[in-house]
């Protein structure tokens, strides 16, 4: 069998993965011990982002044509992939918080929603909320008003109704 039979596969797997992705985030995992690596890999699991190592002629040629292209670029020494199709800033937020701890851990660049970011532009899109804290901050903004509005409207009925609150000012 051929080397690039052998190596087609692998290819088609990174494609496949980075598909329908909505974010790709590359890292520089030399250093990390295998606890570290464990760990990492846990909790990227648990936030639905699948983590792999490939090598780099790999991965170029699965970013070829595709809206990653602009990686191929950061493709530089050892590097893993992050992939997420749920959740654009999980790889970013999940990676970052994890540097932090384990200063071995370099993020070389990613793509999130089709735009090519840096290392530092990835660091600014993980303090980014992730969509369910975003949409519960929504409703819990949209809630507040009209939880308020019954508050009041509670609190009038309970001195016996609108008319003699609307007479004492009027008294004054």
């Amino acid at each position: 069998m051929a080397k690039v039979e052998l190596k087609k596969p692998i290819v088609d797997e990174i494609s496949a993965g980075i598909k329908d992705a909505q974010s790709v985030v590359l890292v520089d995992y030399r250093g990390l011990t295998v606890e570290q690596d464990t760990q990492l890999r846990k909790q990227l699991r648990e936030a639905g982002v699948t983590y792999k190592v490939y090598k780099n002629t790999f991965m170029n040629f699965a970013f070829q044509g595709t809206e990653f292209e602009g990686l191929t670029q950061y493709l530089e020494g050892p590097s893993a992939v992050a992939i997420s199709t749920d959740d654009a800033t999980a790889p970013a937020r999940v990676l970052a918080e994890f540097a932090k701890s384990a200063e071995k851990l370099e993020i070389k660049a990613g793509v999130v929603e089709g735009t090519v970011y840096d290392a530092k532009g990835i660091a600014a899109i993980a303090n980014i909320p992730s969509r369910d804290v975003l949409i519960s901050k929504l409703l819990g903004s949209l809630q507040s008003p009209i939880t308020n509005f019954a508050r009041v409207m509670k609190q009038l009925a309970e001195k016996g109704g609108a008319g003699e609150t609307a007479e004492a000012p009027a008294a004054e």
